[in-house]
C-alpha cells in the first residue's frame, strides 16, 4: 500500500493509534512488473476478492502463495467499496458504498456486483485484447476464485453467473442464502471457516447454499480462528500486539489458508489428486 493508503484505510477502521503509513511498511516476496514465468496457456487462473472494505492486499500472503505454485492469481480492488483505491493517473476512489451499508439489500447487491467485476477480469485476462501482457500463459479453461468475507461468498455469485470459473472457495463469508431455491450447482466449491460456522450454527446461510450444491463439496472449520484470521490481517495485527480474540497464531492461519486454497485448485484445476491437508485445527464438518 502507499502512505497515503494506509492513512485512508487506518481512519476508515477507526485504528488512529497506529502510524498512519505503517501499512505502506510491510514487505513482501513479489516484485513488481517481474517476467512471469511458464509456456503459453498452462497456467490456471485463480481470482481473488478481498471482504468488504478491505483491499486487495489483505489476501497478498495467500496469492504468492498460489503464485509460487504455478498459479497466475489477479486480486481485484473493488472500486468504492474500500477506503483508498489508487488509479494509474494518481486518482484515489473513496469508500463510497459506505454511506448506505447498513441497508438490508445492500449485501445481496455486493455480491452481484462483485460477480461482474470477476467476469470482467477474467474477459480482460483471456479476451482478444489482453490487459496484461503475460496473458498468453494462462489456460483459459481452468479457473477458479476465492475470496475472504464478501469475496468469499461473491465465489458463489460468480459461478452462479459466470461459467467459466471451474471451481471456488468462500473464506468465512456471509452467503445470505445466494443460490436460487432449484437452481443447479454442481461444480465444486469449499466452505472454510471458523469454529462458529458450523452447520447448524448462527449463519444458517451456509447450511442452505451448502443443501443446494450438488457436485464435489466439502465443509470445513479451522479451530483456533475469527473472521479476520484467513487473511494477511491475522499476522499483522500479531506483529502489531492488538488483540483479535484468535488463539491460532495468525502466522499459523495463514500456513492452514495457503494449505486449503492450495489443495482445493490442484485437485479440482489441474486435476492432481491432492486431499485437504490433514492438520490438527482443520476439521471436515461435512461432505
Amino acid at each position: 500500500m502507499t502512505a497515503e493508503e494506509s492513512k485512508l484505510f487506518l481512519e476508515g477502521k477507526h485504528q488512529t493509534q497506529l502510524p498512519p503509513d505503517i501499512l505502506s511498511t510491510v514487505r513482501t516476496y513479489a516484485f513488481a512488473d517481474a517476467r512471469p514465468a511458464g509456456r503459453p496457456r498452462s497456467l490456471p487462473l485463480v481470482v481473488l476478492s478481498p471482504g468488504y472494505t478491505q483491499p486487495r492486499g489483505s489476501i497478498t500472503g495467500l496469492a504468492e502463495d498460489l503464485a509460487s505454485h504455478g498459479f497466475v492469481v489477479a486480486a481485484i480492488d473493488h472500486t468504492y467499496e474500500t477506503y483508498a483505491v489508487t488509479f494509474p493517473d494518481g486518482r484515489i476512489a473513496p469508500c463510497a458504498t459506505c454511506a448506505f451499508d447498513d441497508d438490508p439489500g445492500f449485501f445481496p447487491k455486493l455480491y452481484q456486483v462483485r460477480a461482474a467485476d470477476a467476469s470482467f477480469v477474467i474477459d480482460r485476462l483471456t479476451g482478444p485484447n489482453p490487459a496484461w501482457s503475460g496473458s498468453r500463459l494462462i489456460d483459459a479453461s481452468r479457473i477458479g476464485m476465492t475470496g475472504h468475507s464478501a469475496g468469499g461468498a461473491s465465489s458463489i455469485a460468480a459461478m452462479l453467473h459466470d461459467p467459466r470459473i471451474d471451481a471456488g472457495i468462500n473464506m468465512d463469508g456471509t452467503t445470505r442464502n445466494l443460490v436460487p431455491d432449484g437452481a443447479t450447482f454442481t461444480r465444486p466449491f469449499l466452505f472454510s471457516g471458523q469454529p462458529s460456522h458450523a452447520p447448524g450454527g448462527p449463519d444458517t446461510s451456509w447450511d442452505h447454499d451448502w443443501n443446494l450444491m450438488t457436485g464435489w463439496k466439502r465443509w470445513v472449520t479451522v479451530a483456533g480462528t475469527v473472521h479476520g484470521s484467513f487473511t494477511d490481517g491475522a499476522v499483522l495485527l500479531d506483529e502489531l500486539g492488538i488483540e483479535t480474540g484468535a488463539t491460532t497464531p495468525g502466522t499459523r492461519a495463514m500456513q492452514l489458508t495457503r494449505a486449503l486454497n492450495l489443495a482445493m485448485f490442484d485437485q479440482h484445476l489441474r486435476h492432481h489428486p491432492h486431499p485437504l491437508p490433514n492438520y490438527p485445527e482443520v476439521t471436515i464438518v461435512a461432505r
